[in-house]
């Protein structure tokens, strides 16, 4: 039998402990695991569950030292006490699995060199994508391959309140609102809404696509609060959806050692494979050579689907240990390090297509100026669509081709200072 600590009964605990207590009809692996322990804050919290009170424990270090437990299974989220924990684990010379993507976006470097140094595995498939796929896949499957491009929909609640938007026409603060109470969004939605857990993910897939170390502090965030129900409508009717995008592209060249790396809202066209992923969904487009282009899509969170990867992480190292024993040298597809940090391009430097909403007063000759100021700043436009004209004050909605974003923010500046604009309403990357 193999003993396995879970440390934190949350949403992906409970599913967690749902499949290992439950495996009839599953793998027969999952009869060999045994749920020793479990730790949690509050044992009183739990008093409700039908659950062996006798596993319960607030003392979470009795799990990562209990010399009976091989694995441990940290799903508690946040930095601390998690990473410390961790760590101890490793120290004991246990295998560790975690879904929790703050920790390991943070800390992975720290956290694998400690595993590889003790001989142990730690697995992170739920970190990413819920039930979806990728870790493996990237380290194993599509292994062969000189990945070019990861773009993804990772964060379910941002897509889930995008897709109502454009669905329903209704505003952010209310989509937001109903997703609160759907569950789908946290009381404080930050992490999700401000693309900073969309940015842990994408740190993660490309320290693995493009076998380096990612500094977390250089991925550029932004996220869907500005996001109005005019721009989806106005997007729709220029044949694009809006989508929270994460992408990491690997440069061609003499720049073949940086990455571009960022989190934003982008006009998607409709007919890209990642414009249809709608409700809490994810889906990951993966771009690489010889394969050409492959994409995962599924439930990108919850109980189920997250629980779904963490015991596929549990079985496999259980398969593992029972096909070589404890001694046993570690696969380095699955333990796989990296010695170098990736160079990260600041994102003044990145070359994007550009959606820009503007609000002018009726004043003759404004058009013109906009686009001398756009000309001046070496910024081509695609189009300049006036939209309508109400109470002396007009709508402009202008598409750019390829430049480089600091020149087109030179030019909203130099724009900014013409009379005759009264505001600068949106400004959303396209996807080329």
């Amino acid at each position: 039998m193999y003993y396995v600590g879970l440390l934190g009964l949350g949403t992906v605990g409970r599913g967690t402990f749902e499949i290992l207590s439950d495996p009839a009809g599953r793998n027969p692996l999952l009869s060999e695991m045994i749920v020793k322990k479990i730790g949690v804050r509050s044992i009183e919290k739990h008093r409700a569950l039908q659950l062996n009170q006798q596993v319960l424990t607030q003392d979470l270090d009795s799990i990562v030292s209990d010399p009976e437990i091989s694995i441990v299974v940290e799903l508690l989220g946040g930095l601390e006490p998690a990473r410390s924990l961790i760590l101890k684990a490793i120290k004991a010379g246990k295998h560790v699995v975690t879904a929790n993507k703050a920790v390991i976006a943070r800390y992975r470097e720290e956290i694998y060199a400690a595993a590889q140094e003790k001989g142990v595995y730690v697995l992170i498939e739920g970190a990413v994508g819920g039930g979806i796929p990728i870790i493996k896949p990237l380290k194993q499957s599509l292994g062969s391959n000189r990945i070019q491009s990861i773009i993804g929909i990772v964060n379910g609640t941002t897509n889930y309140i995008l897709t109502q938007m454009s669905e329903n026409g209704a505003d952010f603060a209310d989509v937001l609102t109903k997703a609160q109470q759907l569950g789908y969004a946290e009381a404080n939605p930050s992490s999700d809404v401000d693309g900073l857990d969309a940015a842990d993910k994408i740190s993660i897939l490309a320290s693995l696509g493009f076998g380096g170390h990612i500094k977390r502090e250089d991925v550029y965030s932004e996220g869907i609060r500005n996001i109005t129900a005019t721009d989806i409508n106005y997007a729709r009717r220029l044949g694009y959806v809006i989508k929270l995008l994460a992408i990491a592209r690997g440069n061609a060249g003499e720049d073949s050692d940086r990455l571009e790396l960022r989190v934003h809202p982008t006009l998607v066209p409709q007919s890209h494979p990642l414009a249809s992923i709608n409700g809490v969904n994810n889906a990951i487009l993966v771009e690489g050579d010889p394969l050409g282009q492959v994409m995962f899509y599924g439930p990108g969170a919850g109980s189920g689907p997250t629980a779904s990867a963490v015991v596929s992480d549990i079985m496999n190292i259980v398969a593992i240990l029972k096909s070589h024993g404890t001694g046993a040298t570690l696969d380095p597809l699955l333990s796989r390090t990296h010695q170098h940090y990736c160079q990260i391009t600041p994102i003044e430097e990145i070359e994007s297509s550009f959606y820009t909403r503007l609000i002018t007063l009726d004043r003759p000759g404004a058009i013109g100026q906009i686009g001398t100021c756009f000309g001046e700043n070496n910024v081509s436009l695609q189009s300049l669509v006036q939209i309508g004209l109400e109470a002396n004050q007009a709508e402009l909605v202008v598409v750019s081709h390829n430049v480089k974003e600091q020149f087109f923010r030179q030019a909203l500046e130099s724009i900014k200072q013409l009379e005759a604009i009264k505001s600068i309403s949106s400004v959303i990357r396209v996807l080329d």
